[in-house]
């Protein structure tokens, strides 16, 4: 592979990378749509599914751009298969906790500690030689601004709250912890000591303890995923695959 062929493949893995993100955490916290614990939060999950989803579209846009091949923004998010999907394991988890099925602290822990990377990834993102990418993290930017504000100060009430909203809280990041180890897998190590910083300092905050990460790296980055994801996509895929020629 030449030097321009590899910098064209290293840039497509990126897109997709990014985009595979918002667009499954998009389809995930979509879940609570008519199931929020209030309806404002049903509102406002619901947004900020809208706004993941608008980041994949114009990442996936872009992505097919540099693709070419008669690729299209639909093509990428509705006609690759599990194993092609390069999203974090973290974000096709379900909101499933070892009390309930659905748990509110495990879809704002996910949430924090997503957007918390992305909050600094995005940042960075708008010094890329890539212009086009670079407008992209600046819109983005504003957008993960308000994700993270959100879940953070939902971290917060949360932890020092109740009993059972601190221990349910607790017991999600204590699930969620180690899946975020995939983070540092990435091209951005500059970014784990401010991450750190914002994690353990809304964490003194809430009154969470911090745990330490020790369970098997996961590896959605590469394509190996849990056993989530297909189901996932199966139901955000079926109804262009049942009508691949419908235009819409």
């Amino acid at each position: 592979m030449n030097a321009v062929a590899s910098s064209v493949h290293a840039s497509l893995k990126q897109l997709l990378h990014l985009a595979d993100n918002a667009l499954v955490l998009g389809q995930r916290n979509a879940e609570w749509c008519g199931n929020g614990p209030v309806l404002e939060e049903d509102i406002a999950l619901a947004n900020m599914s809208l706004d993941l989803i608008g980041q994949a579209r114009m990442l996936y846009q872009h992505a097919a751009t540099v693709s070419g091949g008669g690729a299209s923004e639909d093509s990428l998010a509705y006609f690759r298969n599990a194993d092609d999907f390069r999203n974090f394991t973290l974000l096709e988890l379900p909101h499933a906790s070892a009390t309930s099925e659905r748990d509110y602290a495990v879809t704002i822990v996910r949430n924090f500690l997503y957007s918390a990377f992305m909050l600094l990834q995005w940042e960075a993102l708008q010094a890329s030689n890539d212009a086009q990418l670079a407008g992209i993290a600046g819109k983005s930017l504003k957008e993960v601004r308000y994700h993270f504000r959100h879940s953070r100060d939902w971290l917060i009430r949360l932890g020092d709250g109740t009993t059972e909203s601190h221990q349910r809280t607790q017991a999600a990041l204590n699930q969620l912890m180690p899946y975020t180890a995939e983070f540092w897998t990435s091209d951005r190590p500059a970014l784990r000591a401010p991450w750190d910083g914002l994690v353990n300092d809304a964490l003194k905050e809430a009154g969470l303890l911090r745990p330490s990460v020790q369970a098997s790296l996961p590896h959605g980055k590469t394509g190996q995923h849990s056993d989530h994801l297909a189901p996932l996509l199966a139901d955000m895929q079926s109804l262009a695959r049942a009508h691949p020629r419908a235009l819409w």
